[in-house]
């Protein structure tokens, strides 16, 4: 084998092992060079704490141009998620946003099913923050929830205590 050869075959075998080595030190599939963003997010409750979120597409038109958010037919396909659920009309002060599970859990995913709770004309609103307090107000008489129809796309960012 030549010298010109060898050098070659040496070279390229270098190459391979910091390009592997390079992909290694990133830890995967590369995403391109990180940066930070401005993004409005809000606070939602999951079991008695407040977590952060995003609120980034969904699947009604209408709910899209009323958020000013994107807008996606395909997230309305999918089936099976868990609930966020929103309280319309009458309010305690200070009712977030409620989630039906959370980062870690087996169960969560950052696309939910819209469900709108609505207090009776007779009730006095509590402070909803979890989604068993939710069905033991409903199992009262005092709560009711209805099926709103779409999907959101809210990555749940920051987990509270």
């Amino acid at each position: 084998m030549s010298k010109n050869v060898l050098l070659g075959t040496c070279g390229v075998l270098v190459a391979a092992l910091f390009a592997l080595a390079a992909r290694a030190a990133m830890g995967g599939p590369a995403m391109g060079p990180a940066h930070s963003t401005s993004q409005k997010s809000f606070l939602g409750y999951y079991d008695g704490h407040k977590d952060v979120y995003l609120n980034t597409d969904v699947s009604s038109k209408a709910d899209a141009r009323a958020m000013h958010i994107n807008y996606s037919a395909k997230i309305g396909t999918v089936k099976g998620l868990p609930e966020i659920y929103l309280v319309e009309g009458r309010a305690a002060t200070g009712q977030l946003a409620v989630f039906g599970s959370e980062p870690g859990e087996s169960n969560y995913s950052p696309l939910w099913d819209e469900t709108i709770l609505t207090w009776k004309a007779a009730a006095k609103p509590v402070l909803i923050t979890s989604d068993t307090q939710i069905n033991r107000l409903e199992k009262k008489g005092v709560l009711t929830e209805r099926d709103g129809g779409a999907v959101l796309n809210c990555p749940i960012v920051s987990v509270g205590k």
